[in-house]
């Protein structure tokens, strides 16, 4: 089973597993009543950052796939009500639905570009890193090549509306 790095700007870097995010406070059971249409169970992910130590100087999350191909970086203040979902009932969340652990940011519901968006909602996650600027963000920067992403990751939506 595979485990949630954090690393970078935090008092000490960790890997979490499956049992270290259960014990963890700040359980969400149900990701659906946040996000509708979701499933899965998680962890805020300001329950996650609180057990690391987050420094001072961090200003910005970076989200990484387990394949290192896909990233989103964004404002760490705007992302603290994020959930990171790691199980499906009392299981690991499967790959089908993005697991072993995906990034959830409520509240949001189109892409946009660069932004706290959608596309900021990353599947197979790997690694959180915490630095004091943007980290490497791998999202679309323009329509088409959102669009391109989408259609070959196979996402619930596929056309890009800027919001």
């Amino acid at each position: 089973m595979q485990q949630l790095h954090i690393e970078g700007e935090v008092q000490q870097a960790r890997d979490l597993s499956f049992v270290e995010l259960v014990a963890l406070p700040g359980q969400v059971a149900d990701v659906g009543t946040l996000i509708p249409g979701r499933e899965g169970g998680g962890v805020r992910l300001q329950s996650i950052l609180e057990a690391v130590g987050i420094s001072p100087a961090a200003t910005h999350s970076t989200v990484v796939s387990s394949d290192g191909k896909f990233s989103a970086s964004v404002l760490l203040d705007a992302v603290y009500e994020a959930v990171v979902a790691y199980r499906l009932g009392s299981g690991p969340l499967p790959q089908t639905k993005g697991g072993p652990i995906r990034f959830f940011l409520p509240n949001v519901e189109e892409c946009a570009i660069r932004g706290v968006d959608a596309c900021a909602n990353v599947k197979f996650v790997r690694l959180t890193r915490l630095s004091y600027g943007p980290g490497k963000d791998t999202r679309p920067t323009s329509a088409t090549s959102h669009d391109e992403l989408h259609t070959q990751e196979g996402h619930e939506h596929s056309k890009w509306r800027k919001v």
